[in-house]
């Protein structure tokens, strides 16, 4: 691979991990909002949304970690 499609990937990854980390953070903000939901409303609709908001982040996370392996594997 050339020094300018090299670079062109190492921009990208910078992107694609800061949209990871920042995928991270509403993730972790929004386990927290479903973790601090009272007891007796955690069979409710309000609960249920924010753990399937929880699991798509947790995919869409995944995904990201999977294109910066890639990414990773096609610089060397």
């Amino acid at each position: 691979m050339n020094k300018i499609r090299r670079k062109t990937l190492q921009e990208l990854y910078d992107i694609i991990a800061d949209a990871k980390d920042n995928l991270d953070e509403v993730r972790d903000e929004e386990d927290d909002y479903k973790e601090n939901i009272p007891e007796n409303l955690q069979g409710s609709e309000r609960y249920e949304i924010a753990e399937a908001a929880v699991d798509a982040l947790e995919s869409a996370i995944s995904s990201l970690e999977e294109a910066l392996d890639s990414i990773e594997e096609a610089m060397q």
